[in-house]
Order: structure tokens, then sequence, then C-alpha cells
């Protein structure tokens, strides 16, 4: 039985290339988002990919797709907690509450909810145990500008990914964290141009390919059950992380 992967978040961007090189590998893979033609495509072609349409910040929706992935897969080794956004710029007093709770409602309790989900399943199918990926970011240790939503979901996804980790302990769950520096997705291919437009004597926003913060996530979810990744940073090379910049 080939192991198996649950990605949210899965129909564009890092979870789509996640997916993608899951489903190369031969995982059985569950792709999870709220756009079903984008789900239908990426699946199109691969018998072990199994399509999930949900909104991540439905407490129901949640449950009804895990469940859904159990009764085909028949056990979840992995769930990448993938889905995010990053709403528009702006200090916090132009920030619309709006955009906030947006933010949270995605970044924070989507992740909570699909977390939440997966340590259920985890707990009680035979033989127990899994592996929580959880997509954090370095916004949550170096913010960009005028990103308090974004920065501050973010870093509570730290604290969740500890929590989770330690608790985890009783029923042979490990949870790692991944923060991602700029790898090449329509998200930061958009923050690039909208910063060469605000700044055009900025340096170019350094970046890289997102097949290989893919890979990097392949990495830890294809360890052993004694062993876990708890933080890891992949990042282009030249951005402004270390230091000064």
């Amino acid at each position: 039985m080939s192991k198996s992967i649950l990605v949210t978040g899965a129909s564009s961007g890092i979870g789509r290339a996640v997916a993608e090189l899951f489903l190369a590998e031969g995982w059985t893979v569950g792709l999870l988002a709220r756009r079903a033609p984008l789900l239908e495509d990426l699946a199109r072609g691969h018998r072990r990919a199994i399509v999930l349409p949900a909104d991540v910040t439905e407490p129901a929706a949640v449950t009804e797709v895990f469940d859904q992935f159990m009764t085909a897969a028949g056990r979840l080794d992995v769930l990448f907690n993938n889905a995010g956004i990053f709403t528009p710029a702006g200090t916090i007093d132009e920030i619309p509450l709006e955009d906030w709770y947006a933010a949270v409602n995605v970044n924070l309790n989507g992740m909570f909810l699909c977390a939440r989900a997966a340590f259920g399943h985890m707990r009680r199918q035979h033989p127990r145990g899994g592996r929580i990926i959880n997509n954090g970011s370095i916004a949550a240790h170096v913010p960009r500008p005028q990103s308090a939503p974004y920065a501050a979901t973010k870093a509570a996804i730290t604290g969740l990914t500890r929590s989770l980790s330690l608790d985890g302990r009783a029923f042979d769950i490990a949870c790692g964290q991944i923060d991602i520096g700029n790898a090449r997705t329509p998200m930061v291919e958009d923050l690039a141009e909208r910063q060469a437009k605000a700044n055009p004597d900025a340096p170019v926003m350094e970046s890289f390919d997102v097949a290989d913060a893919a890979r990097s996530v392949l990495h830890m979810a294809a360890l052993p059950p004694e062993a876990n990744v708890q933080f890891m940073t992949v990042m282009a090379t030249k951005m402004p992380y270390i230091g000064r910049g």
C-alpha cells in the first residue's frame, strides 16, 4: 500500500507543487482546496489522487472531507497543512477589519481545524500515528512591511506546531514546520511586481524554484516515525533574511 498525504491549498502555489511531487513519487494524495475544477485538472491521469473540494474555514466541511479521504485511502500518514492567504498591504490602522478576520480565519482557524481532524484520525487508525507538517513562514520572524495579519497568523502557527509536537508524542504523531522564503509562486510573483512598481530602484526580490520547496516537504514527510524535522527554513539564498541584508 502506498503512503498517503492530504495537502490543503492544493490548487495552486506551494500546495500544488507538493501535490504534484508526491503523486509523481507514488503516494496517495488528497487534494483539498475550494476550487474543484483546478483540483480535477491536477488529479487528471493520477489514479491515486483524491479530489476533496472544501473550505478549510468551515468545520463541518473539514470533518467531511477528512472522513472521505480516510474511506478512500484507508489511512492518513501525513497532513501538509498549507492553505493560507496574504491580505492587501497596509499599516495596522489602515487594514480593514474584514482583512484581519479573513487572515485569521484561513491562516489560523483553517490550519487548526485541519490539524484537529488529522490528529483525531491518526490517533485512532491502526497502526496509529502519523505526521503533521505545518507551512509556517519566515514572515513570523522577519515580516514584510505592512503585513501585520499575515505575520501575526504565521507566528501563531509556530505555537500550534509546538503544541501538536508535544501532545502528539503519546499517540505516535510527529509535527514539524517548514518556513519558506520566496518560493516562486503566483503570490510571490505578485508581491515582487508590486514591490518593483512601488520602488523601481529597489533590489530585485530574490526567489527560488517552488519545486525545491516541495522536495523539502517530501524529505520531512518520508522520514521514519522515530525521526522528525521540528523546524526547517528553506529560502532564496540571497534574500535579506540573515543579518542586515
